[in-house]
């Protein structure tokens, strides 16, 4: 609907005079000193990012636009009084900055039915991959193809002033956030189904619709997708998808071309895909232990064998938060409403209630806490969705939210091509004072 594009507008410009102010006027101010370590172990930390949408704290996990997961579990409108958050009403709080009323939130689960048609070439480019091909490739291949349709593109190459950019970049990121139900459950129909493909029902919600073309149209797994679509939309900038989405729209790419590079980096072992290797992990733990119900010194015992052959724990530590995780929090509490006595489920508990001393007790684990993806398998598994292979494509279709919402700020701010410095090693051992050995 136009009147969330104009919205966003009058509220984002307000922005643009503190953001012209602080380059003017203060762009000399240290924000830092960067360390050798901070630069060779990932930039971890380094301030050269600005997000607006959500922000990490250690110590208190992840805030959506100054809200945490709790506060907005209360908050963002539902469908049901005793149900879950509705996705939109998160995209509407990271583009504009406000707590929807439900009015807003319906007016934006229209307008994505409204753009969600797939043009028949993306099936077809879906189709002519191997149907064993990685659920991610096929899924950033498609939403790549859709590069086609960019009004973007089409308008830079027209020539339309730059201070018009984001107006055609919100244009994109609508659809692309309206299509990708559509696209990540034909491409679940295709491969586990036998491409036995479900119509969408525009009558749905974004999350609810999902649900229904997978094949799972119970009011718990809809309510479960919602809850999950939430939790996952966003990570504030630095994370590899999210940063592959802004560095690949800082060249002017179509939001299409974007976000294909985001969800490429989404599909890395030390990213997204982590939540199929936790379920992985515990599977092979269930076979080795020969048991389905594993006693928490069984457990304890194979966290030990697992450390001691040099892997980590999947699920476990965080690059930033030095706590539990919130949003494995909301998951366990979603288990507890809904579930009853799911033995995969008692198995990810008793793991929470045995692993963070023994990862401590190594002295080597910042952050022994559980991180999102220690609990999402389970639950989706319970709900009949137990093709892990997939999960990281769910995770996908959420992180959309924050990134597209983050890729139309950027155009509005201007933000301009990123190029960081790089240096040779003779460089740092130079300002280590060291001299390299003949």
């Amino acid at each position: 609907m136009e009147y969330i594009k104009n919205r966003f507008y009058e509220k984002a410009m307000k922005n643009m005079a503190d953001l012209q102010r602080l380059r003017k006027d203060y762009g000399d101010v240290v924000l830092g000193q960067v360390t050798i370590d901070q630069v060779l172990s990932g930039m971890k930390g380094i301030p050269a990012l600005l997000t607006e949408t959500s922000k990490l704290d250690a110590n208190e996990g992840i805030r959506f636009r100054g809200y945490s997961i709790q506060e907005l579990q209360q908050k963002l409108p539902k469908l049901h009084e005793d149900g879950e958050p509705l996705p939109e009403g998160l995209f509407y709080l990271m583009m504009i900055g406000e707590i929807p009323e439900k009015e807003d939130v319906i007016n934006i689960s229209k307008d994505w039915a409204t753009r969600a048609h797939v043009p028949q070439h993306v099936f077809d480019v879906i189709d002519a991959l191997p149907k064993n091909s990685r659920p991610m490739t096929q899924f950033s291949t498609a939403i790549l193809s859709m590069a086609y349709d960019s009004v973007f593109q089409k308008a830079y190459r027209a020539g339309v002033n730059k201070k018009f950019y984001w107006d055609f970049m919100y244009e994109d990121v609508m659809t692309l956030i309206a299509r990708l139900p559509r696209i990540a459950a034909y491409i679940y129909r295709r491969i586990y189904h036998n491409g036995d493909h479900i119509e969408p029902n525009p009558t749905l919600d974004w999350a609810g619709n999902l649900a229904h073309m997978m094949g799972y149209d119970s009011l718990e797994v809809k309510r479960l997708l919602r809850l999950y679509m939430v939790i996952h939309a966003d990570h504030e900038g630095g994370n590899v998808s999210a940063h592959a989405t802004h560095l690949v729209g800082s060249a002017l790419s179509n939001a299409y071309y974007a976000y294909s590079a985001g969800m490429v980096g989404l599909a890395g072992p030390l990213h997204g895909f982590a939540n199929q290797e936790v379920m992985d992990w515990i599977s092979e733990m269930l076979e080795q232990l020969g048991t389905d119900e594993p006693t928490d010194e069984q457990i304890a015992a194979y966290i030990e064998q697992t450390l001691i052959r040099g892997r980590v724990v999947p699920g476990y530590g965080h690059a930033v938060l030095r706590i539990t995780d919130p949003r494995f929090t909301v998951q366990q509490q979603f288990a507890e409403k809904y579930i009853v006595n799911d033995k995969l489920i008692n198995t990810v508990n008793a793991i929470y209630r045995v692993a963070p001393p023994i990862l401590e007790a190594t002295g080597k684990i910042k952050n022994p806490w559980p991180n999102v993806d220690a609990f999402s398998g389970a639950l989706l598994n319970h709900y009949g969705i137990t093709e892990s292979s997939f999960y990281t494509v769910l995770f996908g279709v959420s992180r959309s939210l924050g990134v597209m919402a983050s890729l139309v700020f950027d155009r509005l701010y201007g933000l301009p091509i990123e190029r960081p410095s790089s240096q040779t090693m003779e460089w740092f051992m130079n300002k280590a004072g060291i001299k390299r050995e003949e």
